[in-house]
């Protein structure tokens, strides 16, 4: 991945423009947009999610609604719903019309779901919206055999499968992953897995990187699993 400018907020521009790496943007922010960061001015989070919904990629776009809605309403696995309806009546009082892009950013708000724990599971999400899925549900609890509680990334219903997003990390990156070392790793999320099929019935359908490129991906790989959107 190349390395992406610098964005910087310039009051009294006449126009946005790049210079050397720095994007300048002509734009006037309200003091409650403005914070404070490690002794550097930034954009406030709803602030930045804002700017984020209206100039960039609806893919990219999702994935920071959905942190920082998580990082807003979600506790554990726990969604606070004050606290969202909250979030995205916030988000959508910066929308107003007549702003660049303030269509695009209500629709990422409308779309945004803090359930989504990784960037991965985000685009998954928007990929299965341009296929036409509709039902499934998002980190479900299953128990298991012996009384462990288990969160599955998706469930779809329907198709009585639950879906997880693997990326490598969860395997070999020794931050992200719970056990001591990569096959420690492997064989747990085999004996988790085992674990949940047995007590459900349900199937399990996996998916990584290279399947959220595209919807034609996602879908061929859902496909192989027997998961189908309606119709």
């Amino acid at each position: 991945m190349g390395i992406r400018p610098v964005q910087l907020v310039v009051d009294g521009e006449r126009h946005s423009r790049v210079i050397a790496g720095v994007v300048r943007r002509d734009m006037q922010l309200a003091d409650a947009d403005i914070v404070e960061v490690d002794g550097l001015r930034a954009t406030s989070l709803i602030r930045t999610v804002f700017d984020v919904a209206r100039m960039s990629p609806f893919e990219m776009a999702v994935g920071c609604a959905d942190a920082a809605l998580r990082r807003a309403s979600v506790i554990g696995h726990e969604v606070d719903a004050d606290a969202e309806r909250a979030w995205r009546s916030d988000a959508n009082r910066l929308a107003l019309p007549g702003r660049r892009g303030v269509r695009r950013a209500r629709s990422v708000f409308e779309f945004a779901d803090g359930r989504a724990q990784l960037p991965g599971e985000s685009v998954s999400r928007v990929r299965l919206r341009q296929l036409g899925f509709s039902r499934y549900d998002l980190q479900v609890p299953v128990t298991g055999a012996a009384g462990n509680q288990y969160w599955l990334d998706f469930a779809f219903l329907g198709a009585k499968t639950f879906g997880e997003f693997d990326g490598e990390g969860k395997y070999t990156d020794p931050m992200l992953r719970s056990a001591e070392s990569a096959q420690a790793a492997v064989l747990a999320e085999k004996h988790r897995e085992d674990d949940v099929r047995g007590v459900t019935g349900w199937g399990f359908a996996r998916w990584g990187d290279e399947h959220i490129r595209t919807s034609a991906a996602l879908g061929s790989r859902l496909a192989a699993f027997g998961v189908r959107p309606p119709g």
